[in-house]
């Protein structure tokens, strides 16, 4: 590989490094490439790239930028799983399609900046994602007026029920 080679793909990986929230290490050995193209797939369905790297390139591109303590760690075969909007997104799809295809390991990642081993991305994955936190919180915010409306209302109706019974009983005598 040449020089200018190298210099755009560390440049390429950099970019997308210091744009990601999130950075997993994986380990590929013995995946086909039928498994890497489905496992691709399903990450970029998820708003996540994934790029097999070597791993000097990998440690010039993470230095200096948010996930730079990964750059000690990256040994041997990896790939690495950059997520940007939705951190807990790549987690998911990472560690479901672990337990689908037993060859397939992840080996840690840095969640903006901070070092994760794999239990911690493994704990992540199991957090609701974004869109799932958004329509708790919603819903949380939401009950709060609902409900004071329906205190009102039910005031008002027993006002009226107090009233009618009243009015029933005058006119009875």
């Amino acid at each position: 590989m040449k020089r200018t080679e190298k210099a755009a793909i560390v440049s390429g990986l950099k970019s997308r490094a210091d744009g990601a929230s999130i950075a997993i290490v994986t380990d590929f050995k013995g995946l086909t490439v039928e498994d890497m193209t489905g496992l691709r797939r399903l990450l970029r369905d998820a708003g996540v790239d994934y790029q097999v790297v070597k791993n000097t390139l990998a440690r010039i591109a993470l230095e200096g930028g948010p996930h730079e303590v990964l750059k000690d760690e990256v040994k041997e075969n990896c790939a690495v799983a950059f997520g940007y909007s939705d951190p807990v997104a790549a987690a998911k799809v990472l560690s479901e399609y672990g337990k689908k295809n037993k060859k397939f390991q992840i080996r840690f990642g840095s969640l903006e900046g901070q070092f994760m081993d794999v239990n911690a991305v493994k704990d992540l994955a199991k957090l609701p994602s974004k869109p799932e936190l958004l329509a708790k919180l919603l819903g949380t915010m939401n009950a709060v007026p609902t409900s004071f409306v329906c205190l009102f209302a039910n005031l008002e109706r027993k006002f009226l029920y107090a009233l009618t019974a009243i009015k029933e009983q005058k006119e009875a005598a």
